[in-house]
């Protein structure tokens, strides 16, 4: 019999939604099918505000949450119908939602805010839905994030090599999965991805993204802005640890800009944003005294022919690989994931690592919305 469960994911790029239906009947999850919903450039515009605010208003946050809601419930939909499942036949939803605020540094109510309103999904599909998974992993001292190194390691962890899976989404979260089974899982966001890159070339060339990192791969990285870069605090913190657009975003990169005070190129500037990418990846890898193995890349990231030159670069140790070549597709990870920890969280199963998120213990991450 299939365990039939979708998950949905809109990451820190905010390029679209995805959903990915999976089948947990067998040990090794089956993708059956998935969807990917581009997000309108006016809901990404206006997502991208919330970032580089110090308020908000109540009614565009309330509409904003209303609009991923239904967003996620098209998207839903559209995978149902064009694959012919109905939906008495899915178990669940696991629903990420759209991070819009994550602070989980603040001594004082740490929190993440994540919007995409349940109460619609679970409405409107008829289908029940697990949502707001990471605040549990805060209320139990945790980061909140990154969440999905416990999926990693049941899909993907072997005797026969260490494995890294590398993430790189807006934010690039990395999970190190030892050849020795006794090990504990670690893993942790060393830093940004494709926000910067993206955000950058968005406000000089008004694209979206650098498509295989073309307009990075024209220039030359500068050495005195990548020290600036990585002189930013956050590259020097211990794990547990995580982070997402609210800190690392065009603000960042400007003030880096002003106190480095000299002039270059746009080009440069993003050429050199994919060199700290790279280092700082590097740079947790070596944390992990893992002299050899496999990094498995997913995320949209991973098709930044570029970046990908420089990671391999500067981790020239480890073979290069995609999650693909596990029989895993690569853009479809963090949607499985989420699917993922609906089941685990309907059978009433933890899917926090405490030593990856710093909480102190395990828990049943989400909020069940039950179908009517």
């Amino acid at each position: 019999m299939k365990k039939l469960y979708i998950g949905l994911m809109s990451g820190t790029s905010m390029d679209a939604m995805d959903a990915a239906l999976v089948d947990f009947s067998t040990n090794q999850p089956k993708l059956l099918a998935s969807h990917k919903s581009p997000l309108s450039n006016r809901l990404r515009e206006d997502l991208s505000k919330l970032y580089s605010i110090d308020s908000i208003n109540i009614l565009k946050f309330a509409e904003l949450d209303q609009k991923i809601a239904l967003v996620s419930v098209d998207t839903i939909k559209t995978l149902l119908a064009e694959n012919k499942f109905s939906a008495q036949a899915i178990l669940g939803i696991g629903s990420h939602g759209q991070t819009v605020f994550h602070y989980p540094h603040l001594a004082n109510y740490a929190f993440t805010i994540q919007i995409g309103d349940p109460n619609i999904i679970a409405e409107q599909t008829g289908i029940t839905t697990v949502a707001d998974f990471r605040r549990r992993d805060i209320a139990a001292g945790g980061q909140g994030a990154p969440l999905t190194p416990a999926f990693h390691n049941a899909i993907f962890r072997t005797e026969k090599e260490d494995t890294i899976v590398l993430n790189l989404g807006g934010i690039a979260n990395i999970t190190y999965l030892a050849a020795d089974l006794k090990k504990p899982v670690l893993g942790f966001d060393p830093g940004p991805a494709n926000c910067l890159l993206d955000q950058w070339i968005h406000h000089h060339l008004k694209q979206w993204f650098d498509e295989g990192g073309a307009w990075a791969a024209s220039a030359r990285f500068d050495q005195g802005l990548l020290q600036q870069f990585l002189s930013d605090p956050y590259f020097q913190l211990n794990p547990p640890k995580s982070t997402g657009p609210e800190y690392f975003n065009l603000k960042w990169i400007n003030k880096q800009l002003a106190i480095l005070s000299r002039q270059l190129s746009p080009a440069s500037v993003q050429a050199t944003l994919c060199e700290l990418v790279a280092i700082s990846i590097a740079r947790a890898i070596q944390g992990f005294k893992s002299p050899r193995g496999v990094i498995l890349l997913c995320g949209g990231g991973s098709k930044n022919t570029y970046l990908k030159n420089r990671i391999q670069h500067h981790s020239h140790s480890h073979q290069l690989l995609l999650t693909d070549d596990r029989g895993v597709p690569s853009d479809w990870v963090e949607a499985m994931a989420f699917a993922w920890m609906a089941k685990q969280t309907l059978e009433g199963k933890t899917s926090n690592l405490p030593e990856v998120t710093g909480a102190k213990n395990q828990t049943i991450l989400g909020g069940i919305y039950l179908k009517t």
